[in-house]
């Protein structure tokens, strides 16, 4: 975790793991679901690891990654997937972000 950063939920690609932050346990479980779908399907495209965090500004942002030796990570195509995630998604990520500013 990068400092002033808090997860809201990750999944990777090398492990098949998805993962919520338990301080997020009280969202209802349709946006969970949705969020987890996200995630999974964006490794499973993409490949590597998609982080969702709130920035110190309560921001929600995207940042992915991969390991060095990742030649079948598609960076271009992250880039890509990413902004159709934020442009798909941006009515879920406003309602997520007052969520945290009121809640958390």
């Amino acid at each position: 975790m990068y400092q002033d950063e808090v997860v809201l939920c990750t999944a990777s690609r090398y492990v098949q793991k998805f993962y919520l932050n338990p301080d997020f346990d009280s969202l209802p479980e349709l946006v969970k679901d949705e969020l987890k779908i996200m995630c999974v399907l964006f490794t499973e495209e993409i490949g590597g690891i998609i982080v969702l965090y709130f920035d110190d500004e309560g921001t929600l942002r995207i940042r992915t990654e991969a390991e060095e030796n990742d030649f079948l990570y598609d960076e271009i195509g992250s880039g890509l997937k990413v902004r159709q995630i934020i442009t798909d998604k941006k009515e879920l990520f406003e309602q997520l972000e007052q969520y945290y500013q009121t809640f958390m």
